[in-house]
């Protein structure tokens, strides 16, 4: 079995396709868009979800080599073994990343299961031998990681640069920072709100002045 080198990419406003019009294409389209990308379906046919208003290219045919052409990142969901064969070819020739779902064989890469919580994303991976364990753990650590901590990692962002801007002993600065990561301002965010946590967060800031 393969051991993986975990790595985000970042495709904002790259050109990434997905070949194939299932819901499991949808799925992995809605995944690249979420993370900034330029996303191009190919599939003959598509299915509900797709016809829905998004910001999806849709391209109604069938694939060909070309349609790869500058793609940052390829993925192929299709019922068609010989197509799925050709992306996953086309794709290695050309270097770009590809994979295809449900077959790791024809895979360069694998994706893995994911939260996401604003600029939090965390990822859970099994090296593909076990997608429901890997799904079973993420549904355990959303209960965990709730929507408090979206505003949570903003908040921590704009803080931090205010730390960085108006503290200038470099000890105080970690000091604070290493607070700022304690679990008490997620909790806060959860119960009083953001402002609540934000005006604790400053006070902090002040007293170390």
């Amino acid at each position: 079995m393969p051991k993986y080198y975990p790595v985000y990419l970042d495709i904002e406003s790259e050109k990434s396709v997905v070949v194939g019009g299932g819901e499991v294409a949808y799925r992995k389209a809605c995944g690249l868009k979420e993370a900034g990308s330029n996303v191009i379906v190919i599939s003959p046919e598509f299915c509900d979800h797709f016809l829905k208003p998004n910001d999806l290219t849709l391209i109604k045919k069938r694939y060909e080599k070309g349609d790869i052409d500058g793609a940052a990142i390829v993925i192929a969901s299709t019922n068609d073994e010989e197509t799925n064969k050709k992306v996953y070819t086309d794709a290695s020739e050309q270097n770009i990343p590809v994979n295809i779902v449900d077959q790791p064989d024809l895979c360069s890469f694998i994706v893995p299961s994911v939260i996401r919580r604003g600029g939090l994303c965390i990822s859970i991976s099994t090296g593909g031998t076990g997608p429901a364990l890997a799904k079973s753990i993420r549904l355990s650590l959303e209960k965990h990681f709730g929507p408090e901590y979206a505003d949570y990692t903003e908040l921590l962002s704009n803080m931090r640069q205010v730390v960085l801007s108006t503290i200038e002993d470099g000890e105080k600065r970690r000091k604070i920072l290493k607070k700022f990561a304690g679990n008490e301002f997620p909790a806060m965010i959860k119960k009083e709100g953001k402002q609540a946590a934000e005006k604790a967060m400053r006070e902090i800031i002040l007293s170390a002045k």
